[in-house]
């Protein structure tokens, strides 16, 4: 059951925003801070790497609404504060857009700061799926393959325009010194008539999307409602296609014999070899073996006009109550 929109009497008390100051540029703070407290937000700010999740951890339990400003990390680290608190079910989680990409923002109709407290006030909340990476949470995506070198090189404007796949470009474009992943990938069965499969063999990324499809476009939201994973393998043999010239928009956006797609509420990922790094929207796990599974509807977010609970459905969700 979806609600119809927020509960306008509250206490200040009842509402903490968890600030990034360093997130993107660094220039949404006063911002941040000024929209925040007119909308009657007790303001913490981060102050060293982690901090997100404690902050985020202290205030679950006492506020009902809990807002991220930063990026996807950001938002990341407060939800998995929220759950560290056991306060899924209790708390609300609201997402800021301050960092570069926003890519999660974005995905669920979120078009900047001052409209982000807007839909805090007027938008609906929808119960959405979280994704679990061992024992870690997270709600956009998780990707294995890139380089620790390739993200420290992709600029701002790259995340910008492409997202996550600004990465996955820098470490294609520095493939000469990338050591692809013997992987043995084991997916569940899904719905219309998805079975579950086994794929071994020689990776350079493998991508799972809660709320993003890994295809060219900047914007690529998946259905966060439906308790599915997105699953893209990029097999080591398309190396050789994107070195001569084909284009990772076209790549990812089309068919390929060397990209494999699953859609799954489970799989498991296994390295032959060493232990694989993970980023989970942008928060760092190494592991040799991932058990990766969705918990349907297990957090409230406030979402924009332009959020679509079903995309492949082709219209736009309306604001309007249903009945």
């Amino acid at each position: 059951m979806q609600s119809e929109g927020p509960d306008d009497a509250r206490a200040a008390a009842d509402r903490v925003l968890v600030c990034n100051p360093v997130s993107g540029n660094g220039d949404h703070v006063d911002t941040v801070t000024g929209l925040a407290e007119q909308h009657g937000f007790e303001i913490r700010r981060t102050e060293e790497a982690g901090n997100a999740i404690q902050l985020a951890r202290e205030a679950a339990p006492d506020a009902d609404l809990v807002a991220a400003a930063g990026g996807d990390g950001t938002l990341n680290a407060v939800v998995n504060g929220v759950v560290a608190a056991d306060a899924l079910e209790s708390t609300t989680v609201a997402v800021v857009p301050a960092g570069t990409g926003n890519n999660f923002a974005t995905n669920v109709g979120i078009r900047g700061i001052e409209h982000a407290f807007s839909v805090i006030e007027e938008g609906r909340r929808r119960e959405i799926d979280v994704g679990w990476a061992n024992d870690r949470t997270f709600v956009n995506s998780c990707v294995g393959g890139i380089t620790a070198e390739a993200s420290s090189e992709t600029t701002p404007e790259s995340k910008a325009e492409l997202g996550v796949l600004a990465y996955v470009k820098n470490t294609i474009e520095t493939v000469g010194e990338f050591d692809s992943l013997p992987l043995r990938v084991e997916t569940a069965a899904g719905p219309n008539g998805e079975r579950a499969r086994a794929w071994e063999g020689e990776a350079m990324f493998v991508l799972i999307g809660n709320c993003r499809r890994f295809t060219g476009a900047r914007t690529a939201q998946a259905d966060v409602e439906d308790g599915l994973l997105e699953v893209t393998i990029v097999e080591d043999a398309a190396t050789t296609d994107l070195l001569s010239g084909a284009a990772l928009e076209g790549l990812f956006g089309g068919d390929s014999t060397h990209i494999v797609r699953r859609r799954t509420p489970t799989l498991s990922i296994e390295s032959r070899a060493d232990a694989v790094e993970y980023s989970l929207d942008g928060e760092t796990l190494e592991t040799e073996r991932l058990r990766l599974e969705t918990e349907r509807g297990a957090l409230t977010i406030p979402v924009g006009e332009a959020y679509r609970p079903d995309p492949d459905g082709g219209e736009l969700w309306s604001l309007e109550p249903a009945g």
